[in-house]
């Protein structure tokens, strides 16, 4: 038992559950914790963001790249409100957050002070846990029961701490209880449900699988599965790395991010092993597929699709119980049509990325970060077009991690992103991807890095355009207006906020700037760099709906889209095209 405040025990308890960082600004009524962690500080890391809303979806993206509990503070009022942004992340994105939020003294409380605020009510819809601490002596329990739940439940704890708390002297005893954060028991798979499994994917003609976060961290088992049964697999865009993107079996994603081979191939599939997702998107599929759905939380099946058969089960071990059966299905036209149409696609991208005759190419870009990214490299993603050529093009081949803001999908999450990564994965180098839009929103915690030596590679790819949203206008037959962005030098912006800044407007500059960029980082540099890569305002190609069979859409559709996206059909065959080619008529 040793006496201490209790703002210092509640950091305590953060330290003992594993936490590495905490993100926050502080506050009058939060100051007490930040004095905790000024007493802890040979212990834990405190990382003095210029946002909160950056501290939150850092927490966030710490959660995707490790997998442990991310943690951020905000002191009453404006402090904790600009928590919101990254816990609805996290929410949506079903990770363990931590969030600390400070309110005024018990003895002010319901007297109209000075930034009160009634904060349970305000953080019931984004928590799984929502508590208000009462006593001194109650903070380190309450921590530890909001860091359990935000485990159990894979999602946000709040915790809030009237100041006059944190500060008062407590006898701090460490529980004894391990810190347990998973289950660590083995799931017995229903045979019935294995043996229909397999009956439904040796009746179906062209079966694929698709995959979502839920098969994170079995790659291995994803892979042995898709080999042994000789299947395509597609993933979900937060599930990006499931399997190795160099891997013959993957054929991309579908929807907006997606790829041709991974749009078609849903065009003439007809089953779909859905795996450990509530895949937004689902309800876009065709309507007349088979589908199982394998979640192990009963509630998310069939949220999002309607399916034909449901196995709730942890995807991992349903994965291993069929491999564990000896099956297999043979190599047919089906898989060969789906590796060749991936192989088109991915050299119609090398094309893009050897050409500027136009204007830089982003896909130029991305293959430079392919060719010079580590095996251990952290890639944050922002939203908007720079997720469509990070999905396309960044290599998830070895043990990479990515992570964007998927469901809520929010700019500006870029930067914190690579802040995040270079904390939580020291050991390798960190990324951030951004559109001047989203970059623009959080730029100024450049300062941030570069105040922790952080050496992030930030891509900033600037069309002064919020290029997502255009595309929309444009589609949907709306006035462009509010898309076109002010423009800013984005290099100059980082020297004059403590890093280092350059400039790409073609392939000789990419080359030579990443050249310079891979010295510096050999040399030692602990400064966060910015490469802002002047791009031009051309959409990236239309993966959502790709009209390129003319049996299916007709010859004047397949010509007005080829013609609008520059593609040589003659090299981008349909695979509808090349099914029929071996035979396969559907």
């Amino acid at each position: 038992m040793t006496k201490m405040i209790a703002g210092q025990a509640l950091v305590k308890v953060l330290e003992e559950w594993g936490v590495k960082q905490v993100y926050g600004i502080p506050g009058g009524s939060i100051n007490h914790t930040v004095e905790g962690l000024y007493l802890e500080k040979d212990n834990i890391k405190y990382i003095q963001v210029r946002h909160e809303e950056v501290g939150a979806i850092a927490a966030s993206a710490d959660a995707k790249f490790t997998g442990k509990i991310g943690v951020a503070f905000g002191s009453a009022g404006p402090g904790a409100t600009h928590l919101f942004n990254g816990l609805y992340d996290a929410k949506m994105d079903h990770v363990p957050v931590l969030a600390l939020v400070g309110q005024v003294p018990q003895t002010t409380m319901n007297t109209n002070y000075f930034q009160e605020m009634d904060e349970t009510p305000m953080f019931e819809d984004v928590s799984v846990y929502n508590r208000t601490v009462t006593t001194a002596e109650q903070i380190p329990y309450v921590i530890n029961q909001a860091i359990r739940e935000a485990y159990r439940q894979k999602g946000v704890a709040v915790v809030t701490l009237p100041e006059d708390l944190t500060d008062k002297e407590i006898d701090y005893v460490s529980p004894k209880t391990p810190k347990i954060v998973k289950n660590n028991f083995s799931q017995v798979i229903n045979a019935e449900d294995i043996e229909n499994t397999l009956k439904l994917l040796k009746e179906a003609k062209h079966p694929l699988v698709y995959a979502g976060r839920g098969l994170l961290g079995a790659k291995d088992v994803l892979t042995k599965f898709s080999e042994q049964f000789n299947l395509p697999i597609m993933n979900t865009v937060p599930a990006t790395g499931v399997i190795s993107t160099d891997h013959p079996n993957f054929i991309g994603t579908f929807g907006r991010l997606g790829s041709k081979s991974g749009f078609e191939a849903l065009q003439h599939a007809d089953l779909i092993l859905f795996l450990g997702s509530e895949f937004p998107f689902a309800g876009f599929w065709p309507k007349n597929l088979k589908i199982i759905e394998v979640n192990n939380n009963p509630y998310d099946i069939g949220k999002t699709v309607d399916v034909d058969y449901a196995v709730i089960a942890d995807a991992k071990s349903y994965l291993q119980a069929l491999i564990d059966t000896g099956e297999t299905l043979p190599a047919g036209d089906w898989l060969k049509a789906n590796q060749e149409n991936k192989k088109n696609w991915d050299n119609w991208l090398d094309e893009l990325a050897k050409d500027d005759s136009k204007g830089l190419n982003p896909e130029t870009v991305m293959a430079k970060v392919k060719e010079l990214a580590g095996p251990n490299d952290t890639f944050g993603v922002d939203t908007g077009n720079v997720s469509e050529w990070s999905v396309r093009g960044l290599p998830m081949n070895k043990n990479q991690r990515f992570a964007l803001s998927g469901l809520f999908a929010t700019m500006g999450f870029g930067l914190p992103a690579g802040l995040s990564g270079a904390l939580s994965v020291p050991d390798a180098q960190s990324w951030s991807f951004s559109g001047d839009g989203g970059f623009s929103m959080v730029a100024p915690d450049l300062i941030t890095e570069a105040r922790y030596k952080l050496p992030v590679i930030n891509v900033v790819f600037s069309n002064e355009r919020l290029g997502f949203i255009y595309y929309e206008q444009v589609a949907t037959k709306q006035h462009l207006y509010g898309v076109d962005l002010t423009g800013a030098d984005w290099a100059k912006v980082a020297e004059g906020l403590g890093g280092i800044g350059f400039t790409v407007t073609s392939i000789k500059d990419v080359d030579e700037v990443f050249d310079k960029v891979k010295k510096l980082q050999a040399s030692g540099n602990d400064k966060p760099i910015v490469i802002n890569a002047v791009i031009k305002q051309d959409d990236p190609v239309a993966t959502a709906f790709m009209p390129l069979d003319e049996k299916l859409y007709g010859k004047d559709a397949v010509e007005a889209y080829s013609k609008q996206y520059n593609i040589d059909v003659s090299k981008q065959p349909s695979l509808g095209e090349l099914l029929r080619s071996k035979g396969d008529n559907q």
